[in-house]
């Protein structure tokens, strides 16, 4: 842990702060619909876009940090999430209708810099470790912020947005002091005659393991994230209480914490792909274990193998993702895999609930099936295709190598 680099250590404390202030992800259909007294159809499309617009900034936002420099867009990405932020309990209910949407786009862009700039910071092939340092910050923070969100809710519900665009524009101000000069340029430079360097879409076409990859992820998150939206209907259905679904989640979060880091120590030398599979087929294992049963240890039970899948390929996936990026493809890499990584956002609560509302003792079985046919495209990803070359690759702050006389 010595030699990860204080960039790291700064970006991930600014994680943790932001993620035990940050509410408004959290409680904004609730004020909408409550303090704010708008009908549920303007409040879901005034959050739907702020959904949507992250999903945007995830896709496309890698870009800008790709091109103007990751320090740069994190900064000016994170200054106007905190300004709309700290607007929302005063601004008009159709112009939310424009401002969600931006700052969807915003915060998304910001962590696809943040992603960049931890993976730039690391050399190929070590970076799991810092990732899993900036998981284990963002995972401590949410453990503080929902209950604290929602004991300021029961005394002042426009206090929430307040706090979470003060503390978005605080972390913004120390992370500005603290992080290194931003690098004249972040692109490759090209001579005349010098063919352009190849640019997204043409990388990932020419790399095939990375194509069999990316649907495999999409597929696990769509199973992942019935944690969200099935699987507490489930348990309503089988007379069970609203606290043993809080005690699964809190018994994930605190495995998460406890092993995530561990784990990516021990195993940063094995082969990515193979434990990005075994992963995918144990998050398989614990959602097929549903299907016996809703009782309190059959669910702990599944929980617990779901959540050391988890462990496994979260991790390990965006490292892998990451050092098959180019360097002057490093944001726009970050952005394709987070937007690929949270596409159950938007997939998992229709398509579970199209699945359980017509077939509900499949649901659970199908979702073990998906999860362990991406592990098998996971393990087969690692067996074709080259990976990305490593040769462009220099560490944030990290001088350039002087080039060597023929």
């Amino acid at each position: 842990m010595r030699d990860i680099p204080r960039l790291v250590w700064t970006l991930a404390a600014g994680r943790f702060v932001n993620a035990a202030g940050s509410f408004l992800f959290i409680y904004l259909f609730l004020f909408l619909t409550g303090p704010r007294a708008l009908p549920l159809t303007t409040a879901g499309l005034i959050s739907g876009g702020l959904g949507a617009g992250m999903l945007a900034g995830n896709l496309t936002g890698g870009w800008f940090g790709d091109r103007f420099g990751h320090r740069r867009v994190l900064l000016l990405a994170s200054t106007v999430a905190g300004v709309t932020t700290l607007a929302v309990p005063w601004t008009p209910a159709l112009l939310l209708a424009v401002t969600m949407p931006l700052l969807g786009y915003a915060s998304a862009t910001a962590g696809v810099s943040q992603g960049a700039l931890v993976a730039l910071a690391m050399p190929v092939g070590d970076r799991r470790k810092a990732i899993a340092v900036t998981r284990a910050a963002f995972n401590a923070g949410t453990v503080i912020g929902p209950p604290l969100g929602a004991l300021l809710a029961t005394h002042h519900f426009a206090a929430l947005f307040v706090i979470d665009g003060i503390v978005t524009l605080l972390v913004r101000a120390v992370t500005a002091r603290m992080l290194p000069a931003e690098p004249a340029s972040t692109r490759l430079a090209t001579a005349p005659g010098v063919e352009k360097p190849a640019g997204l879409w043409r990388g990932i076409r020419a790399d095939r393991g990375l194509l069999l990859l990316l649907p495999a992820i999409v597929a696990v998150d769509v199973v992942y994230r019935q944690l969200y939206s099935t699987l507490p209907v489930y348990l309503r259905d089988h007379g069970q209480p609203m606290a043993l679904y809080a005690v699964l989640i809190s018994i994930g979060s605190g495995l998460i914490l406890l092993l995530e880091i561990p784990a990516a120590m021990a195993m940063r030398r094995l082969p990515a792909t193979r434990i990005i599979a075994v992963g995918y087929c144990l998050v398989g294992v614990g959602t097929g274990l549903f299907a016996f049963g809703a009782s309190a240890a059959i669910t702990i039970g599944a929980m617990l193998v779901l959540t050391v899948g988890e462990i496994l390929y979260k991790t390990t996936a965006t490292a892998h993702v990451l050092d098959r990026a180019p360097t002057h493809l490093t944001g726009q890499y970050q952005g394709l895999y987070t937007g690929a990584a949270t596409s159950g956002t938007m997939l998992a609560a229709p398509l579970g609930a199209l699945l359980y509302s017509h077939v509900p003792h499949a649901l659970w079985p199908v979702c073990a099936l998906l999860a362990c046919a991406a592990g098998a495209a996971a393990w087969r990803s690692g067996l074709v295709g080259p990976a990305a070359p490593a040769a462009d690759r220099v560490p944030v702050g990290a001088p350039a190598e002087p080039a060597r006389s023929a």
